[in-house]
């Protein structure tokens, strides 16, 4: 599908770090993500946007866990569906402001969306996908020993809860946000990696889990037949010896040399090694390009000017 881009948004884009995570503050920082995707659809493309929800289905746990003893609690699934209203909402927002700035009339729709992973999938035995806020390690080991959280050391920046992250094996809501495709209409779908469900005895059944959103995006854009897959994330470049004295931003990079980087141990486990995996995955399965940047520089990405550029043979066409 030409001129045609799934732009996925990192949760974290949403709340910056030493934020608090306020409704406004989310507002404010939607709106230099707007203001991208909707110089991106001045330009002719028709856009889909998935977004992460890690930092927002954490929040979402703690409140229905605080507030058991007086209503009802809510599963993980609950929990992400749930925040795909909420961030949807925010986006859906922010995205039609920038879009009447611009005098561009095109339609705006948000579709809540379920994602069908395997019973079988190991993750359920191996909790691995970071959500909810970074702890000191003497608070995480408290959620620990009182909660029964699975906890992991996240990126250098704090310790952080874990749940399982199975692999995506199918968008349920496909048809319906082709068909938004098809009429020039920006879906926002997908969001937190998907509504996690299974299918047994005939129905679909919600489970506790949280698919990695890079890897549905990769699965979604793919299904679509899109050539281009753009992730947003917390910073301008992809580096190697990341925080390091010799850390360096890598421009360009073909499969063989993401994979390379991969098994080098370069890109973390809940940081960068999902984006590369689900990039490796989606070039595989046809896509041209896979491009990582930041919220401000989404479009200098997408016009070649900023951002990681991967493509299955890692040459740039101008």
């Amino acid at each position: 599908m030409h001129r045609a881009v799934l732009v996925a948004v990192g949760g974290n884009s949403l709340i910056r770090s030493g934020q608090r995570g306020t409704i406004s503050e989310q507002f404010e920082n939607a709106r230099m993500t707007a203001s991208n995707i909707a110089e991106i659809a001045a330009l002719g493309y028709r856009i889909v946007i998935t977004h992460g929800n890690g930092p927002q289905v954490g929040s979402q746990l703690l409140r229905s866990e605080a507030a058991s003893n007086q209503t009802y609690s809510q599963p993980l699934d609950v929990c992400v569906a749930s925040t795909q209203g909420e961030i949807g909402y925010i986006l859906l927002n922010s995205l039609q402001s920038e879009l009447r700035a611009r005098n561009i009339h095109t339609p705006v729709a948000v579709v809540l969306t379920r994602v069908a992973v395997k019973r079988s999938d190991a993750a359920f035995s191996a909790p691995s996908k970071p959500i909810g806020p970074f702890y000191h390690k003497e608070t995480a080991e408290q959620k620990r020993s009182e909660l029964g959280w699975d906890i992991i050391e996240d990126a250098a920046r704090g310790y952080r809860r874990v749940v399982p992250s199975p692999l995506p094996v199918e968008i349920m809501e496909i048809e319906v946000i082709r068909r938004c495709v098809a009429d020039n209409i920006i879906v926002i779908a997908t969001g937190g990696g998907g509504i996690p469900v299974v299918f047994e005895n005939g129905d679909v059944t919600g489970v506790e889990a949280v698919i990695d959103k890079d890897r549905s995006s990769a699965l979604l854009a793919g299904e679509l037949g899109m050539n281009r897959l753009v992730i947003s994330t917390d910073v301008e470049f992809v580096y190697i010896n990341y925080k390091k004295h010799n850390q360096e931003a890598i421009r360009d990079m073909s499969v063989v040399d993401a994979t390379k980087f991969l098994a080098w141990g370069e890109f973390l486990g809940g940081s960068m090694g999902p984006k590369i995996e689900a990039a490796i995955e989606f070039l595989k399965r046809g896509g041209e390009e896979v491009i990582i940047t930041d919220p401000a520089h989404l479009l200098a990405g997408l016009k070649g000017d900023s951002g990681t550029h991967i493509r299955r043979e890692g040459t740039r066409k101008d």
